[in-house]
């Protein structure tokens, strides 16, 4: 059975869309647990049944936004192995997690949400470790290894570079106004930057292709397995 509770219950999915909608415009700290529960069309205490407190709600919230994010990752790099190579998982990665609206609010610095997200030191630990940089450096042993990175430079040097880069173009891309203009897609300029720096001049096999992609993603399903027991952990009822 699915461990989220919204699957099970309509009024759970409704008041996890209102929180999202409403932490995204207003923020943690102005929206109430009653606020949450009008928008959805529930009593207050029905929003309890389900979460806790407000502070587990959120995090449950973000947590889901989390999920959805690697659901995503690892559906493409499955559907499409070469989404693996450094110029593609770059982008993707950047891309990915910008459509989330409350990884939108991080970076706005929101006090409130960045506290609450880092207030238990396992969980500050794991939102570290969904960080597109993060992720990305993760793999990136598994890249060298199936030689989808160059090979004439430390790996350390080659992951710092490419923390660089995706904190680089993540608040560019977050902020475009922040930025000078581009004559492209940032996310095309991401990638031929990533595949200038960081790929072999000659192109990997398909096989070495298809075995990093695999080898990536059951990195990114035992993250995904991670972020399920905080969604499980800030509920109420367990499914």
């Amino acid at each position: 059975m699915s461990q989220l509770v919204e699957h099970h219950s309509p009024k759970a999915a409704r008041i996890l869309d209102s929180a999202r909608e409403l932490v995204t415009d207003h923020g943690v700290h102005k929206v109430t647990v009653s606020e949450i529960a009008a928008a959805a069309g529930v009593g207050k205490g029905t929003v309890y049944l389900y979460w806790p407190t407000k502070e587990d709600l959120i995090l449950g919230l973000f947590a889901r936004e989390l999920l959805a994010f690697l659901d995503e990752i690892v559906a493409r790099i499955t559907a499409d192995p070469a989404a693996v190579l450094p110029r593609h998982l770059a982008p993707l990665l950047i891309r990915t997690g910008l459509r989330s609206p409350l990884a939108r609010r991080l970076a706005t610095k929101d006090a409130q949400l960045l506290r609450l997200l880092t207030e238990q030191v396992s969980d500050r630990d794991l939102f570290d470790r969904t960080r597109p940089s993060a992720l990305c450096e993760a793999v990136m042993p598994i890249l060298r290894r199936h030689r989808l990175l160059r090979q004439d430079r430390p790996l350390a040097d080659q992951s710092y570079a490419m923390h660089a880069m995706l904190t680089g173009f993540g608040i560019a891309m977050s902020s475009p106004d922040s930025a000078p203009p581009s004559t492209g897609d940032p996310a095309d300029v991401l990638a031929g930057t990533v595949a200038l720096v960081l790929e072999p001049t000659v192109a990997p096999t398909e096989r070495a292709i298809a075995a990093a992609a695999a080898d990536a993603a059951a990195v990114f399903r035992r993250t995904r397995d991670d972020i399920l027991d905080i969604i499980a952990r800030s509920q109420t009822l367990q499914q």
